[in-house]
C-alpha cells in the first residue's frame, strides 16, 4: 500500500494554466490529483474501505448540521480549492454561503479559488502525518479559513487548527464542536473512530 502521494515534477515548459489543470483533473476522475505551489503534481492513494467509510460519517454528520444551520455549503473530498499553497481538496469542508454566492457561476463550476471556511483532513492508514500537519497549517494561512481538524484515527487525536493561534490536540475525544466558527456542530467522534 502506498503511504504518501506520487509526485510528478513537470519541466517549467510543461506547466499547466489553472483552466489546464482543471481539464487534466478532469480527463483523469478516477485519480485524486492535486497541484502544490511550485507546480508539481500530487497523485493521492486512493483509501481503503474504513477510511472511505469513515470520511463519509464525516461528511454525513457535516451535512445534516450545514442543512440546519442553513449559512453554508458542504464540499466533499473531490472538490477542488485553486489556493496560494496550490490546488487542494480537503476530506470534507464547508463555507459560508455569502462567499460562496460572491462568486459568479463559471467560478464555482472550476476549482474554487477561495480557501473553505473550515476544511477537514482524515489520516488514512497509509497517510503520513507530518505533510498532513504541513498542509493543515498551509491552510490557516489562507485568507478566509477560519478552523481546521486533521483526525488522525490510529492515534485517536484531533488536532485543531486556527488562524494565528497554537495547533491544539484532543485526546480520544467522544466529541468535537466547531464552536464558533460553525455555530452548533459537533462531530461524534464514535461514528469516526
Amino acid at each position: 500500500m502506498l503511504s504518501s502521494p506520487i509526485v510528478l515534477r513537470m519541466p517549467p515548459e510543461l506547466q499547466m494554466t489553472d483552466d489546464q489543470f482543471f481539464e487534466f483533473c478532469q480527463i483523469n476522475r478516477d485519480l485524486n490529483i492535486e497541484r502544490n505551489k511550485t507546480g508539481e503534481l500530487l497523485i493521492m492513494p486512493p483509501t481503503g474501505g474504513t477510511t472511505g467509510n469513515r470520511n463519509f460519517n464525516i461528511a454525513v454528520q457535516l451535512g445534516i448540521w450545514a442543512e440546519q444551520d442553513g449559512t453554508g455549503i458542504c464540499f466533499d473530498s473531490n472538490s477542488g480549492f485553486k489556493l496560494s499553497m496550490g490546488d487542494k481538496s480537503p476530506d470534507a469542508s464547508w463555507m459560508k454561503l455569502e462567499r460562496w454566492n460572491a462568486l459568479s457561476e463559471e467560478q464555482q463550476e472550476k476549482f474554487v479559488q477561495i480557501c473553505p471556511d473550515f476544511v477537514l483532513e482524515l489520516r488514512s492508514a497509509s497517510d503520513n502525518l507530518k505533510p498532513l500537519q504541513e498542509k493543515m497549517e498551509e491552510y490557516m494561512k489562507e485568507p478566509g479559513c477560519q478552523l481546521g481538524w486533521l483526525i488522525d484515527r490510529k492515534h485517536r487525536q484531533v488536532y485543531i487548527y486556527r488562524p494565528g493561534m497554537p495547533v491544539e490536540c484532543l485526546e480520544n475525544p467522544d466529541t468535537v464542536s466547531a464552536e464558533p466558527a460553525l455555530p452548533g456542530f459537533v462531530l461524534n467522534m464514535s461514528k469516526v473512530w
